[in-house]
């Protein structure tokens, strides 16, 4: 529960103290009792009344470790006693129960109605046909694989994105690695290299690589083409993910604090030990639109025609302009592309990152859906939404407003037992998600979690299954922006089609271009991710 702190020997000093006194109840006399109690306090409020680091302990010696006390319990307090159900952050009560619930294959269902205000602002819904329809949960996939792929794969629309060994546990890895193999659906490795615990159980596996090359990467840090065609070939992996940026901390790279690096995973990054991982903030291959898709076409050639996509977190809209331009005059087809949110989750990110760098994943997504329409390029190629994906209205949602399908990484944390203790930085995660002690890692058992993985997705697809018959819908590829409504103000309602301008195809492919893609389409290049001046 405690983290590392010069405030823990305390707890420790306490606790013998108090071993001290039941033993010596028995042997001596009140008074000596009484000094073996009192004489270290004295001696401890010497040195706090004396030491220089803290003002708090200088000025309340003893008393004042209460208040350390007090703000190390304070997560846990506020959760567990001050939180309503629909509250907490990043994920609420009632978010993080449904995923429990599925997970373990209990009632998921509520009594006595929403706990949500239907009549407040922001309120979202989809409505209900009068002729339903029934829709198989096994159907709900898509195949994946454009104009220049040779080994289309069939992927659920849901999915476990990008958790690297290292930001996990390997027992976490394992687990669902093992569900997705249960589930029959895919699991990205995250950009921390293809691990053992990630082939071990067999389970579909999407390669991500990312800026740091990890696990196919040179002494220096560039990237080694015959390592990773050996690991490329294998049979896990399904499909390649290039990783440009992610949403909890675009712009930045990736981030292994040194207390999590272990001999092993120095070994699998090929990194050195004791310090801090960081990914660079940009790849060393390329540094043009043009450039980098023909590293996506290398990738794919190395990997012997497998599908390869691109990871990213929106920022500058010219600068996805630029790929889109550049797809259309090299005719290289990233066969899908992952939209990350800024609200986007991650082991380790500096707040200034997470809170306020990168497009949030809902404007991300109608973006680059939009770009792809407008430059005639949305039929080749898939787009996956990621960022706080954990429910069907959840899934539905995000392929309403232009995914073909999602994936999530904390909702899957959830589901091996995370308890959103938030201290996924610091190697002493209480439930052996994200710690490599081997005694917390202990509590989770990769037989029994693999069982709750698969649960999840099967029991959450089920729901987007139930919600789409609801909707008089056979299928996900049949959602549009229309299907989810929003209320914009107390007597109004809109769908998402009249919030948002949808493009229509072609429509960034000559002039005059719709006038909020204008000054962005003029400024952008296939041959430089650079500003083109524009009057």
């Amino acid at each position: 529960m405690f983290e590392q702190s010069y405030f823990k020997p305390f707890l420790y000093f306490v606790g013998s103290v108090i071993i001290i006194e039941v033993w010596a109840a028995f042997y001596f006399p009140f008074l000596l009792n009484f000094l073996i109690i009192f004489i270290p306090i004295i001696f401890l409020g010497f040195y706090d009344a004396y030491q220089s680091h803290s003002a708090i302990l200088r000025n309340y010696p003893v008393i004042g470790h209460l208040r350390f006390l007090m703000e190390e319990l304070r997560p846990e307090i506020q959760q567990y006693f001050i939180e309503s159900d629909t509250e907490g952050k990043p994920y609420n009560r009632q978010e993080r129960s449904i995923v429990y619930q599925r997970s373990k294959g209990v009632s998921d269902t509520i009594a006595f109605g929403s706990l949500r205000d239907v009549y407040q602002v922001g309120y979202e819904w989809v409505n209900h046909s009068l002729h339903p329809a029934h829709v198989d949960p096994k159907n709900l996939t898509i195949i994946i694989g454009g104009p220049n792929c040779k080994k289309p794969y069939e992927c659920s629309i849901y999915y476990i994105s990008g958790m690297s060994y290292g930001a996990l546990s390997s027992a976490a890895v394992r687990a669902m690695n093992g569900g997705a193999k249960i589930g029959k659906f895919i699991q990205s490795t995250g950009e921390g290299g293809l691990s053992p615990y990630h082939l071990e159980q067999g389970g579909d596996l999407i390669w991500q690589v990312g800026t740091g090359y990890f696990g196919c990467r040179t002494p220096d840090g560039g990237f080694d083409a015959e390592m990773f065609q050996s690991k490329a070939v294998h049979p896990n992996v399904k499909m390649i993910e290039l990783k440009l940026s992610q949403g909890a901390k675009p712009g930045h790279g990736g981030i292994l604090p040194a207390a999590k690096v272990t001999p092993e995973i120095s070994e699998i990054r090929t990194v050195p030990m004791g310090e801090d991982i960081n990914s660079p903030p940009a790849h060393r291959e390329f540094n043009t639109p043009i450039g980098m898709l023909e590293f996506v076409q290398k990738l794919r050639d190395l990997s012997g025609g497998k599908p390869v996509g691109l990871k990213l977190c929106i920022g500058k809209r010219r600068e996805f302009l630029s790929i889109c331009k550049a797809i259309v005059k090299t005719q290289i087809y990233p066969d899908f592309i992952v939209v990350d949110g800024g609200e986007g989750g991650s082991g380790a990110t500096p707040l200034e990152f997470a809170t306020h760098v990168g497009c949030p994943a809902k404007e991300a997504l109608i973006f680059v859906h939009n770009a792809l329409v407008g430059f005639g390029i949305r039929d080749k190629i898939k787009i996956s939404a990621n960022g706080k994906v954990s429910t069907g209205f959840n899934i539905i949602h995000s392929i309403a407003l232009g995914a073909d399908f999602c994936g999530a990484a904390r909702a899957f944390m959830f589901s091996v037992g995370c308890i959103q203790a938030l201290k996924c930085n610091k190697n002493v995660c209480p439930v052996g998600v994200t710690t490599h002690d081997p005694d917390l890692m202990r509590g989770l058992v990769v037989k029994t979690k693999k069982v709750r993985v698969a649960e999840y997705h099967k029991n959450t697809l089920k729901s987007v299954a139930e919600m789409l018959g609801a909707m008089g819908l056979s299928h996900s590829s049949e959602l549009r922006q229309w299907h989810i409504l929003r209320r914009t103000s107390p007597t109004d309602i809109k769908h998402y089609g009249e919030i948002y301008h949808y493009l229509k195809p072609g429509e960034l492919l000559q002039e005059p271009y719709p006038k909020d893609y204008a000054r962005a389409v003029l400024a952008s290049s296939a041959d430089t991710f650079d500003h083109v001046n524009v009057d």
